[in-house]
């Protein structure tokens, strides 16, 4: 959305936007706590687990985790920009987010060097390693039986890093089979997303709205009807904001209410579509 529309509201930006900045992201309690919880990890190494439906905020949790994490004194964190990929490819990635050199072909020294640069790194600050992976159910079987063994030491009895994995509920499905039932056992550190309620999105909303600095962009009575009609969907609530305020924008209303939602969202009178059914 350009400035021209955006200074129409006195916006800072698109509240509706994935790339909404970090520090104006609303963060519940619960996800406070995973992210406390997973500081404390640092310390000690192992698995922690964001999972949820699509849409409830997985990806948004993973963004404040990393910047909380990013801004603790000597915590290095990467962040997997290609779960689904190959093993050798995993191995190439790693090695440019640890800033290691290694050679996929060479599995044995490639595993050798990073964990010596983990440990080294352990000697240094007393802190693990992390590494954030989105989208975990992409992750193919062997790799991710591979950061398991990677991720340990001295008979599993030494952790090397900290590892954040979130998906769907695929990988919860995932972890629960045979051969990856060892690695589902290690996750220390759990955030279960759900459904949000509409009490819960409509704090969100006014929260980003403020932020933002348009507190008054919509009316209170669309706020209600937008936090009802998302069914607890994060992202369905932004998409539908981002759309409404982009036709808002065309028609250059002084503020959104609930006659533009049920103009954009409301489905055809039963008349209208035997009008359109004729018509074809």
């Amino acid at each position: 959305m350009n400035k021209k529309l955006l200074s129409l509201y006195g916006l800072k930006w698109n509240p509706f936007a994935p790339e909404v900045p970090v520090d104006a992201l609303h963060v519940g309690a619960r996800l406070e706590s995973f992210c406390w919880r997973v500081e404390q990890l640092v310390g000690e190494g192992g698995f922690a687990l964001v999972t949820g439906l699509p849409g409830v905020g997985k990806s948004v949790a993973l963004r404040v985790l990393t910047e909380r994490l990013s801004a603790l004194r000597d915590v290095q964190v990467g962040v997997l920009s290609r779960p689904q990929a190959g093993m050798a490819d995993f191995y190439r990635e790693l090695g440019e987010l640890f800033g290691v050199q290694l050679h996929p072909h060479n599995r044995w020294g490639g595993a050798k060097v990073l964990r010596g640069s983990w440990q080294g790194h352990i000697d240094a600050s007393q802190c693990r390693p992390v590494l954030i992976v989105d989208e975990g159910q992409e992750m193919q079987l062997a790799v991710l039986n591979e950061l398991r063994l990677l991720a340990s030491a001295r008979l599993d009895s030494h952790l090397l890093l900290t590892v954040v994995l979130a998906g769907d509920q695929r990988l919860i499905e995932r972890f629960r089979s045979e051969e990856l039932l060892p690695l589902g056992s290690r996750m220390r550190v759990r955030l279960a997303l759900d459904r949000a309620s509409p009490e819960d999105l409509r704090e969100l909303l006014q929260h980003v709205l403020a932020k933002a600095g348009a507190p008054k962009l919509m009316t209170p009575e669309l706020v209600a009807t937008l936090c009802d009609h998302a069914q607890g969907n994060l992202r369905a609530l932004m998409n539908m904001g981002s759309e409404l305020l982009a036709l808002a924008a065309q028609r250059e209303a002084r503020q959104i209410d609930e006659q533009l939602f049920f103009e954009t969202f409301a489905a055809p009178a039963p008349a209208q579509l035997k009008v359109a059914a004729r018509r074809r």
